[in-house]
């Protein structure tokens, strides 16, 4: 019987026999020493980490606060830098920084190119413009073409050369483009431009050109040679479009023109329908306005021959004096000039004939005061009652033939 309290003890009888543990005892002990190794070996990395700490506790002492706050924030900004968002929109930088570099290249590329053409486009320009100043019969020229490179982009800089002297065109005072150049003399650089620009065009043949009013402010001379110039270009474009307010000059290049290859057309000022001025384009009868006031006259008088109409006998009659005076001027330009009169004229023949410096023979100058009295009878200036002449056809269609044959002499 165990009384509660006592420990009770089994003898072994058999005390020198082997005696055998139980499996648990075995396994409780096996799991002891597995215990104690792990504490062995976690003591003993404890005791290298004390090293370690100690080392770090002498760095902590000496070392400058400042210093590792920054160094632990860039270790932050690192780790930051490789968190999936961050990383994304970095990677996108790169890209668009690379791009970026790309297009750089790209365009020093373009303006390495573009300063090649300009070495050699700004000569050929300045060679070509000259060239069309001396066909224009301008007093100038230019020289020193070349480009600048300003904020606003690529400009071209020249000087104008006049009597061999150079004249800046941006000059502030002095001599300059603004006050040495006429109206005429800039317009005429203007198309000298002009036509040079066409020439570098390499499908000018599929062009169409248009040019406004040309003949502003330009001399005579320089209006024929601009004609010339106008008229091979036409050859040279697909269609060409000639816009001015010179009807001589119009009148002229289509006469010259090629036949059957182009319209002429007016632009004429007309009321509206709420009466404000506006305009239309019409079609212009060119050779009614070409036709000089002595050609209307000849046909006037021709017509008259063929056709004897009374309604314009007196317009014929006063003609024929108008006939004999342009006639004159042509023929006789030396003793004829603008203002002289046909009386005068006649006296001045008087004077010479038979001498060295004759001007019409006997039977000239006797057919000419024949013509000119009969002339004069139908002119408020050498007869007043001019207006209530009588007229008789046979006698008109006889002075007419008369007259056209003398101004016909060769």
């Amino acid at each position: 019987m165990e009384i509660p309290g006592q420990v009770s003890a089994e003898i072994d009888t058999a005390p020198l026999e082997r005696s055998t543990l139980p499996p648990e005892t075995v396994e409780a002990i096996e799991a002891f020493h597995r215990q104690s190794d792990a504490v062995t070996a976690v003591s003993a990395a404890l005791q290298k980490c004390n090293e370690s700490i100690a080392l770090v506790r002498e760095h902590a002492a000496s070392a400058n606060v400042a210093t590792l706050q920054a160094d632990l924030s860039t270790l932050r900004a690192i780790k930051l830098r490789h968190s999936p968002e961050v990383n994304l929109a970095c990677t996108a930088y790169l890209n668009e920084k690379t791009l970026k570099a790309n297009t750089e290249q790209k365009r020093d590329d373009a303006r390495a190119s573009l300063d090649r053409y300009r070495t050699v486009i700004f000569p050929t320009y300045q060679t070509a413009i000259n060239h069309y100043l001396r066909r224009f019969g301008a007093g100038f020229r230019l020289d020193s073409v070349s480009s600048v490179n300003n904020r606003g982009g690529s400009s071209c800089t020249y000087s104008v050369v006049i009597n061999d002297v150079p004249v800046s065109v941006t000059a502030a005072s002095g001599p300059s483009f603004r006050n040495t150049l006429s109206a005429g003399d800039r317009n005429t650089l203007a198309l000298a431009f002009f036509f040079a620009s066409l020439d570098q065009e390499a499908d000018l043949h599929e062009k169409i050109v248009v040019i406004d009013d040309p003949m502003s402010s330009l001399d005579e001379h320089r209006s024929r040679n601009t004609l010339h110039e106008m008229l091979q270009l036409l050859n040279r474009v697909k269609q060409m479009f000639v816009l001015s307010h010179s009807k001589s000059f119009l009148c002229a290049l289509w006469q010259e023109a090629p036949r059957g290859k182009g319209t002429a057309l007016r632009l004429d000022r007309i009321r509206d329908s709420q009466s404000r001025d506006a305009s239309m384009t019409a079609t212009w009868n060119v050779h009614a306005d070409c036709v000089s006031d002595n050609d209307r006259r000849h046909e006037l008088v021709l017509g008259y021959i063929q056709s004897a109409n009374p309604a314009v006998e007196r317009e014929v009659a006063a003609a024929l004096r108008y006939i004999l005076e342009a006639f004159m001027r042509v023929a006789y330009s030396t003793v004829f000039p603008p203002g002289t009169l046909l009386g005068q004229f006649l006296g001045v023949c008087q004077q010479r004939l038979g001498t060295p410096h004759q001007i019409l023979n006997v039977t000239d100058l006797e057919e000419l005061r024949r013509l000119v009295d009969h002339g004069n009878v139908f002119h408020h200036d050498s007869n007043p009652s001019y207006q209530t002449v009588l007229l008789n056809s046979h006698e008109l269609t006889n002075f007419c033939q008369r007259t056209l044959a003398f101004a016909r002499r060769g």
